[in-house]
This record gives structure tokens, C-alpha cells and sequence, in this order.
């Protein structure tokens, strides 16, 4: 079966133009080798499939050639034991980063502020001129 078709079948893609996008970006890899969409893949194959910022490592254990329900899916792999302790570990990770935002400690100027920094860099007296006084 191709593995453009098997990972659509397998719910890791809504769609199976979707998958073959990723599959050409390389973010699939057959046995640790780059794949193609038209690679065939069998029972038995170990797949490293990248979605979002997490990757998984499944075992291909059977064949669907139509897209069916999720039970049905979850049944033609199954992912790694490392793969999850990995993708929950990241997962924790995320979860506890400090947000970003958080780091800055003063807002933009409110009106009145600035007006003060506009006020006080330009004084009327202190202006550019080309004439001589």
C-alpha cells in the first residue's frame, strides 16, 4: 500500500493531498530513509511521522486501502513506547516555559507619556534651523 494512502487511511492526515505534502517536505521518513508518496510500505514498517512540532515513531501492524473510523485506525499501528514517553515529556516541557510576555515589565506609553518623551526631547527653543540668527 502507499504511504501517502496509508497515512490518510490512518487518520495522521485529513486529507491525502495533505499527507503527500508532507511525505515530499520530509517530514515522514519508512525505516529511518526519506519517503516518497508512492513508497509501498508493508506490515511490520517502523514510521517517524512529524506533526506540528512533535514526532512519532509507529509500527505499521495492518492494511486499510479505504479511510474508516478512528477505531479502525488506531488499530493499524501502534506508536513506540519511547515515541510517547517522548511527546508527553515535550508536552510537559511546553506546558511549564514561562510565556513570553510576561518578561516585558512596562506596557506601551500611555497619551500623557508620550507627550512627556515627545515634550522632552524637542524644545522649542533647542529647534533646527538653516538661518543665521
Amino acid at each position: 500500500m502507499r504511504i501517502d494512502k496509508w497515512l490518510w487511511a490512518a487518520r495522521f492526515f485529513k486529507t491525502r493531498s495533505l499527507a503527500s505534502e508532507e511525505i515530499q517536505k520530509g517530514r515522514v521518513k519508512v525505516n529511518d530513509i526519506q519517503a516518497k508518496p508512492s513508497k509501498e510500505i508493508k506490515v511490520g514498517d517502523m514510521l517517524i511521522v512529524r506533526q506540528g512540532s512533535y514526532f512519532k515513531t509507529v509500527e505499521v501492524l495492518g492494511m486499510n486501502p479505504s479511510r474508516g473510523s478512528a477505531t479502525v485506525a488506531q488499530q493499524m499501528y501502534a506508536e513506540t513506547a519511547q515515541s510517547l514517553e517522548l511527546r508527553t515529556k515535550e508536552a510537559l516541557e511546553f506546558k511549564n516555559q514561562r510565556e513570553p510576555a510576561l518578561s516585558i515589565e512596562h506596557g506601551r506609553p500611555t497619551k500623557r507619556q508620550r507627550r512627556d518623551i515627545d515634550n522632552a526631547r524637542h524644545d522649542w527653543n533647542d529647534r533646527w534651523s538653516a538661518s543665521v540668527d
